[in-house]
């Protein structure tokens, strides 16, 4: 079985009581304070690092290849060792969160709407509440045809659309999503980028690492730029804009300023 779903299935599902009553009783929606991590305790990947993600926030994670972006992600859901810090998370009672990996890695053995059906139960949906959303979902992904395909017929866009699609069915309070744009076509990265407003509307919180710097530029609330696994600035575009000395600068050249300092 493959690895992204089994985290959808058994990790984002089998939340803790404490998480509820952290996330509950807490302004955020996802809280990482002095997170070391990584594949070594005597080299950690992630050092020192801190963030939170308030409910309707878009917060983008940037940095060039190999700062720790895709690292942060597998800290913040254990799916790599925490040397040290706090993750706190929402748990079920209080929405859940849901995670798009970078590689979209499926189950061989299932049809595209098997996969769905399997997030509905893994999240308690009801079957006409299930078809209904699943139908939408098929619609806007223009995925239709291939709802009773298997992932091996599926492009490397079309898997990554069945990861997407799964993640939204559920609804959760949270999503962290890592490089979702790898594969996707024009049409399919504006459905994308208007189900992240909608979702943002409707309250929840949003955790997007990438490189596609003018689409972040677009979306994102706020960014956190980090670099060697440390996070060098934080903010808005117009905060960062500050902190660079570049008004006026636009997202690509005030995050080739900072990276080259």
């Amino acid at each position: 079985m493959e690895q992204s779903l089994e985290i959808v299935n058994d990790e984002a599902c089998r939340l803790s009581d404490q998480a509820d009553q952290i996330v509950n009783d807490s302004l955020f929606l996802l809280e990482v304070t002095n997170l070391q991590s990584g594949y070594s305790k005597k080299d950690p990947v992630i050092s020192d690092l801190s963030l939170h993600i308030k409910p309707g926030e878009i917060v983008g994670l940037i940095g060039p290849n190999g700062a720790g972006k895709s690292t942060t992600i597998k800290a913040i859901l254990g799916l790599i060792d925490k040397y040290q810090g706090e993750v706190k998370l929402p748990g079920k009672q209080a929405g859940g969160y849901a995670y798009i990996p970078e590689l979209p890695s499926l189950y061989a053995e299932l049809t595209l709407w098997e996969h769905l059906e399997i997030m509905a139960m893994a999240y308690g949906i009801e079957r006409d509440e299930f078809n209904e959303r699943a139908d939408m979902l098929l619609e806007k992904f223009d995925m239709k045809t291939s709802k009773y395909s298997f992932p091996g017929d599926f492009s490397k866009g079309m898997r990554q659309k069945v990861m997407i699609m799964c993640s939204y069915l559920v609804q959760p309070a949270l999503y962290l999503v890592d490089e979702p744009f790898n594969g996707l076509d024009p049409f399919a990265i504006n459905e994308l980028l208007e189900w992240f407003s909608s979702e943002k509307s409707r309250g929840a919180g949003l955790l997007l690492s990438t490189h596609v710097l003018d689409i972040a530029q677009k979306v994102c609330d706020r960014l956190i730029l980090i670099k060697n696994g440390r996070k060098i600035s934080e903010g808005s575009l117009p905060e960062l804009q500050q902190y660079a000395g570049m008004e006026d600068a636009n997202l690509f050249e005030v995050f080739t300023h900072l990276m080259s300092r």
